[in-house]
């Protein structure tokens, strides 16, 4: 691609990037050769490697355009715009390669869509506030933003340059938090003012991941790359951390029991670990299979810890009381792998984020069935959900990392 085009286009794309294959390569693979490969690697690739194009359930000329308009405007490059289209509609027509395999059952769900303001920013993580309001994290465009359902009306909120939000979060007062997962720090939103306060993390934690916070207030916390878990107390300011026991755990979600006490997944082992809220010691659970991996986890009224095992593509339960672990294979397979987890209506609902499109699965715990839908993504199907939390009114709330969409997912029929 030649220099004057690439720094030309860079004044419209949000983000810009590879420009040869070795590049492509070390990010997931390598786009075929034909006219236009050179723009789809500058302009594409600049956000996510190849492998979101080539493991796609591909897309048609109306399509795809829907897509990138998401992450990127090409309106002021009507001729390159014309180019990318062209490169991908014809070597990434509809296909079913990855199709997930959708099980049929009683209960309904509906999805609400909102697309948000800031193109490819990477939309995730929403949680839904006391007053009824919607969070998430814009993690590529270093925001946050609010919607509010009734309206629809979306603002978005400029955090520190660099923080690159992996998550946001509400405290006990509905107030509003984020993970710096690229700065080191966690920060504190005023909305109001649009002020943010920020709280450094100590030498060695440098990825603040996904948090949540106990009755008292204070903030629970996972630090992927670093390995470590942490506290912070918001009263002081206090952060303390701990590493995990055995090295590369990678620790990703968290979720806190009936006692008050955290319980982590494991991204990089086989492994649970629950942490000792007053001392903060740490005792894993090992998990079957050796390659096992957790993404995340959440907790049943009974106190079972139900997870998504990411690596082998399965939903598992452990008996904290018993000892007892048990799997399920995902009706997806193997390869499915299960990301995202919540507990909803006495049922389990997770997503297999290596399916395209990629599918919602919810499983009963007393018929032992599943059940899965596709998520949709306007008029066509694409995205990743990362996180999803539940809604007061017995919903879920999810999201569309790939095209920047907040969903809310109703549901009817539980109990049939």
């Amino acid at each position: 691609m030649h220099r004057f085009l690439y720094t030309a286009l860079a004044g419209v794309l949000f983000c810009t990037g590879f420009s040869t294959d070795a590049e492509a390569q070390r990010h997931g693979g390598t786009l075929p050769d034909g006219e236009g490969k050179e723009l789809v690697q500058a302009i594409c690739t600049g956000c996510h490697g190849p492998r979101q194009i080539l493991s796609s359930s591909g897309y048609t000329k109306e399509q795809w355009p829907q897509l990138f308009g998401t992450m990127t405007d090409l309106s002021e490059a009507p001729k390159e715009r014309a180019a990318v289209l062209a490169y991908l509609a014809r070597h990434f027509p509809p296909n079913e390669k990855n199709a997930p395999k959708l099980i049929d059952g009683p209960v309904k769900v509906s999805f609400r869509e909102w697309v948000v303001p800031t193109l490819g920013q990477r939309a995730r993580d929403p949680v839904e506030a006391p007053d009824g309001s919607i969070w998430w994290a814009g993690q590529w465009a270093d925001l946050v933003g609010r919607i509010d359902p009734k309206t629809g009306a979306m603002k978005e909120y400029p955090l520190p340059v660099g923080s690159k939000p992996h998550s946001v979060l509400l405290d006990n007062e509905g107030g509003v938090w984020y993970t710096g997962n690229k700065n080191a720090t966690i920060g504190k939103l005023d909305p109001a003012t649009g002020k943010v306060t920020e709280f450094d993390m100590p030498a060695g934690v440098k990825d603040p991941h996904t948090a949540i916070f106990d009755r008292h207030g204070i903030m629970w916390f996972t630090t992927q790359h670093s390995n470590m878990v942490g506290r912070l107390d918001p009263k002081t300011g206090e952060v303390r951390a701990k590493k995990m026991p055995r090295p590369r755990s990678r620790p990703y979600g968290i979720k806190i029991d009936a006692s008050g006490a955290p319980w982590v997944a494991c991204n990089g082992r086989n492994c649970l670990v629950r942490i000792d809220p007053k001392t903060m010691e740490l005792r894993e659970v090992v998990l079957p299979h050796r390659r096992t991996t957790v993404r995340r986890l959440d907790i049943a009224e009974d106190g079972a810890i139900w997870y998504v095992n990411s690596g082998r593509g399965r939903l598992g339960r452990y008996n904290p009381k018993s000892g007892e672990i048990r799997e399920w294979a995902s009706p997806s397979g193997p390869k499915s792998h299960p990301y995202a987890i919540a507990i909803q209506g006495g049922a389990v609902w997770y997503n297999e984020s290596r399916k395209r499109p990629d599918a919602l699965v919810r499983f009963d715990p007393r018929t032992e069935k599943f059940q899965s839908w596709p998520i949709p993504s306007g008029g066509f199907h694409a995205g990743i959900i990362r996180h999803m939390r539940t809604t007061k009114d017995g919903g879920l709330i999810i999201h569309q990392s790939s095209t920047n969409r907040i969903i809310k997912v109703t549901i009817d029929g539980e109990g049939m």
